[in-house]
Formats: structure tokens, C-alpha cells, sequence
């Protein structure tokens, strides 16, 4: 067998991959702190992947509860929030005891709430994950999408895009 065909394939070099330069990029985003607990690694004292979606949850939670919109208001009025889409990019790792910054934002098109992700170092100079969760609102008793979302919550994602996309 020839060299050529034997070769086995090269992944690129990390430095390749491409991650957003943080600079001003996400001022004006909600921002919200977390901290590596041991809860939140595996046993080499690295962030489990999926870690990164809870907090980025709590990180959405907190937003609507800045502007005076609590979750638990939401479901009683009878919507649910699905999440139809999940982007996600591991840019570097997270490591035990390390602290770290949730940002998001919101963007809303029509029904759809496009939540947009960054966890970055409190200094702002390492980008740890880059996201996008799209969320469409439900109504729990029929089980369908709403075609429109109920007034106090579509105010309240109004002062929110005002208040963090600026």
C-alpha cells in the first residue's frame, strides 16, 4: 500500500478554530456570575458539557426576573417556553474553582425568542462558550404553539431587548 493511501487524516491545528474577538463585542448584555463548583466537573476538574446549558438557563431566568418577570408568572398564565433549536460552541474549558460571566441577550421575531449566549472570564479577555437557544412559547393546555404571546410577557420582552440590545 502506498504512503498516500495509508495517511490517516489530520484534524487542524487549534488555533484554527475561529472565536470571536471579545473586545466591546457584548457590552450592554444581561450578564450573570458563576462559579466552578466541584458538582460541575468531571473527575479531571473540567465543566461537564452540559453544565454550560443550565447555567445559561439560570443566566435567562434571571434577565426576565431583572425587568419584574418572574418564570413561575409566565406558566401561570398558561405558557410554557420550548426550546425548538440549540446552538452551541466550546470555545476553551472551564476549570474548578475558576469564576466565570453568563452573558445573553434577546432577540424576538415574531413568537420566536432567539437567546444569545456568551460566557466569558470576569476581564472579559477568554471566551469560554458562544450560544444560541430558541425558545417559542406553548399553551400548556392545548399543547400548541401560541400564535401570539400573552401582552404583560411580550411588554416585558420589549423592555428587555430595549434595555440589553442597546
Amino acid at each position: 500500500m502506498s504512503p498516500e493511501k495509508s495517511a490517516q487524516p489530520q484534524l487542524p491545528p487549534i488555533d484554527a478554530i475561529d472565536a470571536p474577538t471579545l473586545g466591546s463585542c457584548y457590552e450592554n448584555w444581561f450578564e450573570y456570575p458563576v462559579k466552578v463548583q466541584p458538582h460541575h466537573t468531571d473527575y479531571a476538574g473540567v465543566v461537564w458539557h452540559g453544565r454550560y446549558i443550565n447555567w445559561m438557563e439560570e443566566a435567562r431566568v434571571e434577565c426576565l426576573r431583572s425587568i419584574g418577570m418572574e418564570f413561575a408568572d409566565l406558566v401561570a398564565l398558561g405558557c410554557d417556553l420550548s426550546v425548538v433549536g440549540l446552538s452551541i460552541k466550546y470555545h476553551r474549558s472551564l476549570r474548578l474553582g475558576v469564576s466565570a460571566i453568563v452573558k445573553t441577550r434577546l432577540e424576538v421575531s415574531g413568537v420566536r425568542m432567539n437567546w444569545n449566549y456568551a460566557i466569558v472570564s470576569p476581564d472579559q479577555q477568554e471566551l469560554y462558550v458562544t450560544a444560541q437557544v430558541t425558545l417559542v412559547p406553548l399553551d400548556k393546555e392545548r399543547g400548541k404553539i401560541m400564535r401570539q404571546l400573552p401582552s404583560n410577557f411580550q411588554e416585558a420582552l420589549t423592555r428587555i431587548t430595549t434595555i440589553y440590545n442597546e
